[in-house]
């Protein structure tokens, strides 16, 4: 396991609202030379203002641990996976805030960076740049689950937009070799036990009421909440469409369909009921018992 310096970790932290008590355990998620595929050539860098920033050039992908406070600790880890179209993340309302929320509900947050901008061709690749990223941060979250206090079996992954899509391809995907293994970590599983998809993207094919064909659920695909807007220009579709491929294969799924909302408001506030995902989500962990202390379980 390797930390990034202190100078990255002011960088990440720039412009969030999170303390200086929850300093994240920041891990590169592949040994040094060791990453799969093409190389971006970078450089990484943010645009935007404080609160809305995205980030690119991500040549160095990487999970950020926020481990939720011992008293409240549910031994539950979600994998968060921002959106931005597979060109940039946004790391603030759909990232570090989101990571906020999980903690202050006893939810271990996994920030993922995982490499951006990629060619849009090889989206329906099992080696999808973006795909190995987020099997390599659930093997990794399993591998050091009882280091960071995290229940091997409680582990999940939530994305927004682009990111909500590769939430969909890692439910999918994980049995699909993405990468030749490099360690212990990559024995384990890379299935995740449950999803939260926000607005997804690209699910839906094309002049079609069908998902794409790389994405192929049955039994075994992760039980999901689904969360989108009608007036989303990101058509609700992609949603509808791998709510009812769950449903016709008996997994447990619920979704919610607002009116409006429109499209990458992750954590911002509107005054809109859309708004209030973020609790629609808390009583779905809690029905499944994901709030449950794994103690008391």
């Amino acid at each position: 396991m390797r930390l990034l310096s202190a100078t990255s970790l002011m960088l990440l932290f720039l412009g969030s609202q999170l303390s200086a008590e929850e300093t994240p355990i920041v891990v590169k998620l592949w040994p040094e030379g060791k990453v799969p595929g093409d190389k971006n050539s970078g450089p990484e860098k943010f645009t935007g203002k404080d609160g809305s920033r995205n980030l690119t050039g991500i040549t160095d992908p990487t999970i950020s641990v926020f481990k939720a406070p011992a008293e409240k600790n549910t031994g539950t880890a979600i994998v968060i996976a921002p959106g931005g179209g597979y060109s940039v993340l946004a790391w603030d309302h759909e990232g570090l805030q989101v990571a906020e929320w999980l903690n202050s509900i006893g939810i271990n947050a996994v920030l993922l960076k995982y490499r951006v901008p990629v060619n849009s061709k090889y989206r329906d690749k099992p080696n999808f740049a973006p795909l190995q990223d987020a099997k390599r941060a659930i093997c990794l979250t399993r591998a050091h689950a009882k280091e960071w206090g995290i229940d091997t079996k409680r582990i999940g992954i939530l994305g927004f937009s682009a990111g909500g899509n590769l939430t969909a391809l890692a439910s999918t995907c994980y049995g699909e070799s993405s990468y030749e293994p490099i360690d212990e970590a990559d024995k384990l599983s890379a299935r995740p036990d449950f999803s939260v998809l926000v607005y997804p993207a690209y699910l839906a094919a094309s002049n079609s009421d069908k998902l794409v064909d790389h994405i192929k659920i049955n039994g075994e695909t992760p039980p999901a909440i689904l969360i989108h807007a009608t007036d989303d220009p990101i058509d609700s579709l992609n949603s509808i469409l791998y709510y009812r491929e769950l449903k016709k294969n008996k997994v447990p799924v619920e979704m919610h369909l607002y009116s409006q909302g429109g499209h990458g408001y992750g954590m911002r506030k509107s005054g809109l009921p859309v708004n209030d995902w973020p609790k629609r989500c808390e009583e779905w962990f809690k029905v499944r018992g994901l709030l449950q202390s794994a103690a008391n379980k």
